[in-house]
């Protein structure tokens, strides 16, 4: 499991399941001639998308950045639609840190996709859901939030009441911005969905901007290149030219939940690569 440092917080990636999803749909406008020289693409035209968890570990607490895409939830029509190759193995991966669940203290929603919120929960007996994280806060935007229970016409095929309705008593939402723990804030962004969070850990001089879906990858550097899945495109342009240049200011490290290349990098004003974690194979 790949991990990065900064001061007394480590983040550590576990393993959350894979999607494959079409490239179009994910670079959106953008000609695949383009796009495709960015990020690998294979014969069904479908990118390699990770939903892998990272587990924040700091100041005696535990931390988790999203749930991944669950074990057993999917239907063979939904793993077949979503290119699912690999399901969720958080709570095989957080044994092998010493961990179970019961020991996560905060689990972050950036939003409540199912590609993202599926870990919230699980089954009991193939019948019944049971909440994964029973200790646990979950934090949350309440546009977010408001939204999971009472989806659009658009949204409901991703907001599903099978990842909330379970763990409902352990949401807490929040407007604009939080600060989960010291150094560590979740701040509302809208643009991929209208709830959509980003992560900023700050500490020592060192920042970490996790900007889950408005940048699912390394390949979406540039602020035009947005899903065609985004509810709003020109807030995901907006709000990714604000945070981009932050992140060149700072020399922040970014990380990713989806991309199957990179867990983290830096870039350079050239826009070059000069420090990174890649996923091991």
């Amino acid at each position: 499991m790949e991990s990065i440092t900064i001061g007394q917080t480590k983040l550590t990636w576990l393993k959350g399941g894979v999607t494959h999803l079409d490239g179009g749909a994910m670079f959106g406008v953008v000609p695949k001639p383009l796009w495709s020289k960015k990020y690998p693409v294979n014969e069904n035209n479908q990118i390699e998308l990770r939903t892998d968890p990272i587990l924040i570990e700091k100041d005696g607490k535990y931390l988790l950045i999203e749930t991944g895409i669950g074990e057993g939830k999917l239907t063979e029509k939904q793993r077949r639609n979503y290119g699912v190759t690999e399901e969720s193995e958080l709570e095989a991966s957080l044994g092998k840190l010493g961990l179970t669940s019961d020991d996560i203290d905060y689990v972050l929603m950036t939003h409540l996709h199912f590609d993202h919120a599926c870990g919230l929960t699980k089954h009991i007996d193939g019948e019944e859901y049971t909440s994964v994280f029973k200790h646990a806060k979950i934090i949350t935007s309440n546009v977010e939030w408001e939204e999971m229970k009472h989806p659009t016409i658009r949204s409901r095929n991703t907001y599903w009441k099978e990842n909330w309705e379970a763990a409902k008593n352990q949401v807490h939402p929040f407007e604009n911005d939080i600060e989960v723990i010291n150094g560590i804030k979740m701040i509302h962004t809208g643009g991929h969905s209208d709830g959509h969070c980003i992560v900023v850990i700050e500490e020592e001089r060192e920042t970490i901007i996790h900007m889950a879906d408005l940048m699912p990858t390394h390949a979406h550097k540039n602020p035009l290149w947005v899903l065609a899945f985004d509810d709003y495109p020109m807030t995901s342009i907006e709000q990714k030219q604000k945070w981009l240049a932050l992140a060149k200011e700072k020399q922040a490290w970014l990380t990713f939940y989806h991309d199957a290349i990179y867990r983290a990098l830096k870039w350079n004003d050239e826009g070059e690569v000069i420090e990174s974690v890649k996923r091991e194979i």
